[in-house]
């Protein structure tokens, strides 16, 4: 075992570590802080990659700009430990969410399959390939430029940025919900 490997599973250790102490912690301000441990040794997995560019964006945008936006929100709405909680019991929450899961694998499901049948233009998607001249051929360069990255994220990889656009917006929404105080009502006799 070489000091690349060893240094590989110390970071997947600490992102996945992370990543289980943000979801077994009790305290919201405490679990964004094990998410950004995750991010940042997401972004050491990278480096080890020589992903440089990556890494320094996983650090700036999600380490940085994203979490201390969700530490605000959290630290603004002054929550506690006890702010997820709600009334329904562990069942339904439990079959509520074997029923979400079954209907987004469904749906993945009905969209992997139909996704071989559709039509699309290979002219707009070209297959990249290795060949003598870097894929000039193709319409995406080889390059280590900053503008032919942005070119291949903003044109043949448009659908991740996308979905990785919503589902940071479902977590937003997500710790707002959770946040969320409920006033509490007295019982009038």
């Amino acid at each position: 075992m070489n000091a690349v490997d060893l240094l590989f599973w110390l970071f997947a250790v600490l992102s996945v570590g992370g990543g289980l102490f943000m979801v077994f912690s009790r305290h919201p301000v405490s679990a964004a802080m094990f998410m950004i441990v995750s991010l940042v040794g997401v972004a050491a997995l990278f480096v080890l990659l020589e992903s440089f560019f990556l890494a320094i964006l996983q650090v700036l945008v999600y380490a940085g700009a994203v979490m201390v936006l969700f530490l605000f929100i959290i630290m603004l709405l002054d929550v506690g430990p006890e702010a997820g909680k709600r009334k329904l019991s562990h069942f339904k929450t439990g079959i509520f969410g074997i029923l979400a899961t079954f209907l987004l694998v469904g749906i993945l499901l009905i969209l992997g399959n139909s996704y071989d049948s559709l039509a699309l233009d290979q002219s707009i998607w070209p297959e990249l390939s290795e060949s003598k001249d870097g894929g000039a051929s193709q319409g995406l360069p080889f390059s280590t430029k900053v503008s032919s990255f942005g070119y291949g994220l903003m044109t043949k990889y448009m659908l991740p940025i996308q979905v990785s656009g919503f589902m940071l917006l479902a977590a937003m929404v997500g710790v707002i919900i959770l946040s969320k105080k409920t006033p509490a009502r007295e019982d009038v006799k």
